[in-house]
């Protein structure tokens, strides 16, 4: 009795995408330089955008996590 690989499904295949890893490490560089202004300055306006920058990066990450998902 032989056993097939379940590394070859197709939901295996998508969630391998390159492209998909790319938009991960983007979202993520994105919510490092937020987080980072969010520490750099104490200015409101400088704290309005580094929270906008923050919360643009985590939803790309995100949108990277739930295709790899496909959800």
């Amino acid at each position: 009795m032989e056993q097939t690989p379940k590394h070859n499904t197709e939901s295996m295949k998508r969630a391998n995408e390159l492209s998909i890893y790319k938009l991960m490490v983007v979202g993520i560089l994105i919510t490092m330089l937020g987080v980072y202004l969010r520490f750099a300055g104490d200015s409101m306006t400088l704290s309005v955008v580094s929270w906008a920058i923050l919360f643009l990066g985590s939803i790309i990450a995100c949108k990277g996590v739930f295709k790899i998902l496909a959800a």
